[in-house]
């Protein structure tokens, strides 16, 4: 059975514009970046550096969520990487890069 458009729930259109700008910025400003350090996965490149996604609970467990060459993201073990901050100015590079 399909259902026609009048069944939509109301709480997932609930979104305001602001809401929307707020998760935006949001994620602007969790932007981080790793470099790995190893070579044992064939999706990553030593010496290269990774944009991370924030995942509290990845984190928790020892993993970091990385976009890797694949253009997805997945989780690796923490230990493969090193936290770098990065100047505003190389961070759009890295992002289009990536």
């Amino acid at each position: 059975m399909v259902r026609g458009t009048w069944y939509r729930q109301k709480e997932n259109e609930d979104q305001t514009l602001s809401e929307l700008n707020n998760m935006k910025t949001r994620r602007k400003q969790e932007i981080k970046f790793a470099v790995c350090i190893t070579n044992s996965e064939p999706d990553l490149e030593m010496r290269k550096i990774y944009q991370v996604v924030p995942d509290a609970t990845a984190e928790k467990e020892g993993h970091l969520r990385i976009i890797d060459e694949s253009g997805e993201d997945y989780l690796y073990p923490a230990s493969f990487f090193v936290s770098v901050e990065v100047p505003k100015e190389a961070e759009q590079a890295l992002l289009i890069a990536s």
